[in-house]
């Protein structure tokens, strides 16, 4: 077994945390995985891990060498996909995050159809609901809304994502339709609380001028979709990413309001950490998201 092998293997073991499900990735037994770390620790004289019942612990040396271990596994990955100089035929492991919502809807069919045409590719998708520390995660690609502000990362747009004010023409008939920005503090704003900041804090643009207005409700969610489905019973106004609602929109079920105002955008970019030579796994399948992702909406 060489040292790659080795760096590759604790690799692993850092980032799922559990050597049963590191003997479940790897397709071995337990113990064959357990007896493989002893050996790692026997070479190296030192104790990589605390082995407690709930789960396994990094020791400072452990995390020393997981960190240098990513570096260069990363490092010889890159290197083969340069010398190799072939993106017909794509190995090894892809590791996605992407929010709930978009990654179900658009994201997770998208790998489904690039995964046909690259059966080779291992690839994870995970999903989640607050933004990612991306350097502590060992993801390749973040798909996220806006640019990052850590210049160690690599952002590039996918898709435009206009914001949308609209309610269902049950609530417009109900409680009147808003013509200014300063109106909404007389309706029901559905809220969507996600991440931190003020997400009940509404922004637009009209003509070069900023008008805010701190809006509420009494529905509120950290859910896009539970979001949408309460406008579409007519309980309020929300604010929304375009593809989230397009097609309600397109079905005439929410009525866009203040259409000569502007939200702040909020487009689909996919991240990565800067490089020298991006891996083929991480350009062609991001050429791809840029090719299809249009057409899905």
């Amino acid at each position: 077994m060489s040292s790659t092998d080795d760096l590759r293997f604790f690799s692993l073991i850092a980032r799922l945390g559990s050597l049963t499900a590191v003997a479940r990735e790897m397709g071995v037994t337990l113990p064959a995985v357990s007896k493989r770390l002893t050996q790692l620790e026997q070479r190296l004289a030192v104790q990589l891990v605390l082995r407690t019942t709930r789960k396994l612990q990094l020791t400072l040396e452990g995390e020393r060498y997981v960190e240098g271990a990513r570096l260069i596994v990363n490092q010889i990955d890159e290197l083969e996909s340069v010398v190799s100089n072939s993106q017909a035929r794509l190995t090894g492991r892809l590791s996605l995050n992407a929010s709930f919502g978009f990654g179900r809807r658009f994201i997770a069919p998208l790998i489904s159809s690039f995964h046909r045409l690259h059966p080779e590719l291992d690839i994870d998708l995970q999903l989640t609901s607050q933004p990612l520390n991306f350097l502590d995660n060992g993801v390749d690609i973040d798909l996220r809304v806006g640019e990052p502000p850590d210049s160690r990362l690599v952002a590039i747009k996918l898709m435009d994502n206009p914001r949308v004010v609209c309610a269902s023409q049950r609530y417009l008939d109900q409680h009147g339709v808003p013509t200014c920005v300063a109106d909404l503090a007389h309706h029901n704003c559905i809220v969507l609380r996600q991440f931190e900041g003020d997400y009940a804090v509404w922004r637009f643009t009209k003509e070069g001028r900023e008008y805010v207005q701190k809006v509420r409700g009494d529905l509120s969610s950290n859910d896009g979709e539970t979001v949408v489905n309460y406008a579409l019973d007519g309980h309020g106004i929300i604010l929304r990413s375009g593809w989230d609602i397009q097609n309600n929109l397109q079905q005439g079920e929410l009525i866009p309001l203040l259409t000569d105002y502007h939200a702040p955008e909020a487009d689909i970019y996919a991240v990565y950490t800067y490089r020298k030579h991006v891996p083929a796994r991480i350009s062609v399948f991001i050429h791809y998201l840029k090719q299809h992702l249009g057409h899905n909406l």
